[in-house]
């Protein structure tokens, strides 16, 4: 690792004007466990109505297994990433898979409502572990790319979100809980994967990163602007991860309510909205690349909104329908939040990586068990009429000033 006296040298003597290379081979490395990362967290969802059975759990409950995971998750990765802005771990990232992994195995065999909360716990560690420093490294190997870099390394993570209820439809609500460790093969694997990143990534620091996150500061930007900026994306950040917790957490107790159908049902349609998800976010990094994020950030949050309002008056099929469109519009926002917010902040990758990941675990649980809560006392319909709502915080995109970064 370089010392700052021999980074500092690093970048006064790099070119400025090199021509850059995107690294795809490092981006779909870290995409792929990404995947692994996020299946391990979705199965977690995928599981309740089978632990609703097994161990007669309310909703509330399970709403604090989702806070517990994603609360641990979003306190932790801000530290993380502070510190590893200022001492790159090339190697945490598969530390942080084996946290991932002795969360699922926990989760396996827990017997109670407390061994859930632990294993939840683990993962959310993992978590906050493996996303600032998989950010970073995405942006290292971006070529400059960096809304398509960050959508490649994000789509990982929501394509592991959508093939979490697939694989409990087909293998752990027909084996049990236990069949969870099945999937501990998976997570040994991104181990051996990252340990591979982490080698790249050490060799390309002394040059690549002091090439690539020296700061570059956006035009006519200042401080005031910045913080205005800053929490207005974290409005938003609020109205996309509450009603995104209200149909990963709680989608599939709607359908089997209102609708009848069954568990195996309902997961097939969860993954057709957490697909359709994952489709939005390859999307939404190159869009803005090309025209700008501001304007994608505004049509991701709001655009959706004729959409929920219908959601709660549809029928079984219209239902199926709409949740594409919802899950491909909204989830075209991430991306483009996490490298605008990154432009606002040169020099701070890791800082804000951790902080919008973070955020956007701790919002989703926080989602998860408030929504759960309202549930318990309404109904599961009610709350989907109530979030119908929540995009119009997207009006507050207007605020988001039009910047281009200055060039060397």
């Amino acid at each position: 690792m370089p010392s700052p006296s021999e980074t500092a040298v690093t970048e006064s003597v790099l070119p400025t004007s090199a021509p850059q290379k995107t690294f795809f081979v490092v981006l779909a490395a870290i995409s792929f466990c990404h995947l692994l990362n996020d299946m391990v967290q979705s199965l977690i969802v995928a599981i309740y109505p089978n632990l609703q059975s097994s161990l007669h759990l309310n909703l509330a409950q399970f709403g604090l297994i989702s806070l517990t995971y994603q609360i641990t998750a979003s306190l932790l990765q801000p530290f993380v990433g502070i510190y590893t802005d200022k001492h790159p771990q090339p190697f945490s990232l598969s530390v942080g898979m084996g946290f991932t992994l002795s969360g699922m195995l926990v989760l396996s065999r827990a017997a109670s409502f407390e061994m859930l909360l632990v294993g939840g716990a683990l993962v959310g560690v993992g978590s906050s572990i493996f996303h600032p420093e998989s950010s970073r490294i995405a942006r290292v190997a971006s070529g400059g790319q960096h809304g398509l870099a960050q959508s490649l390394f994000q789509v990982g993570g929501n394509g592991g979100s959508s093939l979490g209820p697939l694989l409990a439809a087909f293998i752990v609500t027909p084996y049990g809980q236990g069949s969870v460790a099945w999937f501990a093969p998976a997570a040994i694997l991104g181990i051996f994967i990252l340990l591979r990143v982490g080698n790249w990534y050490k060799s390309h620091m002394a040059r690549t990163v002091a090439a690539e996150l020296q700061p570059k500061r956006p035009d006519n930007i200042t401080r005031k602007t910045v913080w205005i900026s800053l929490t207005v994306l974290i409005g938003l950040m609020f109205s996309k991860f509450f009603y995104l917790a209200s149909l990963s957490n709680y989608y599939t107790f709607y359908l089997i309510k209102k609708f009848g159908v069954s568990v195996a049902t309902s997961q097939r349609y969860l993954f057709l909205f957490l697909l359709s998800a994952a489709v939005g976010t390859i999307l939404g990094g190159p869009i803005g690349d090309r025209i700008g994020r501001r304007l994608v950030i505004w049509f991701s949050i709001l655009g959706v909104l004729p959409f929920t309002l219908l959601l709660p008056h549809l029928n079984l099929f219209w239902t199926g329908v709409v949740t594409v469109p919802i899950g491909l519009i909204l989830a075209s926002a991430f991306s483009a939040i996490v490298v605008y917010a990154q432009d606002l902040l040169p020099g701070r990758v890791g800082m804000v990586s951790g902080i919008f990941f973070g955020l956007a675990f701790g919002l989703g649980g926080l989602g998860a068990a408030a929504l759960g809560w309202l549930a318990d006392r309404t109904s599961v319909e009610y709350v989907y009429q109530l979030c119908a709502y929540l995009p119009a915080i997207g009006f507050l995109a207007a605020l988001l000033p039009n910047f281009k970064k200055s060039r060397a």
